[in-house]
């Protein structure tokens, strides 16, 4: 089992969860993040006023998936969260963790069927 965890642009989310649920990939997590990378933020302008934006608006996605749909899941978060112009700096990262156990609350299944 891993855990399969996503840094994305808002604007992409959309487009993720489509490609997700083409892949017949049902259950996720989404968290609203805010974070920086190598883009390091932003200089924005307010009524007149120039300011530092240091931390972009992220969305998170945690996606709890057994072993055969790990390449899977990256490829439809890889796919959709690709801005349309071939990509650009920003557009995210996918982690994948091992994930040791999990227990569904409702059955107390655990291991791979809680998934």
């Amino acid at each position: 089992m891993k855990m399969v965890m996503a840094m994305i642009k808002p604007e992409r989310l959309d487009a993720v969860m489509e490609q997700l649920k083409d892949k017949e990939i049902n259950r996720l997590t989404v968290l609203e993040v805010k974070g920086f990378g190598q883009q390091l933020g932003q200089r924005e302008v307010y009524r007149g006023q120039e300011f530092d934006v240091k931390l972009r608006p992220k969305v998170q996605l945690e996606i709890a998936v057994n072993d055969e749909f790990v390449q899977t899941t990256v490829d439809a978060i890889v796919e959709g969260a690709r801005t349309p112009d071939g990509g650009a700096i920003g557009d995210g990262k996918v982690f994948v963790l091992d994930l040791n156990d999990a227990v569904k609350v409702r059955t107390g299944e655990s291991g791979a069927p809680a998934i």
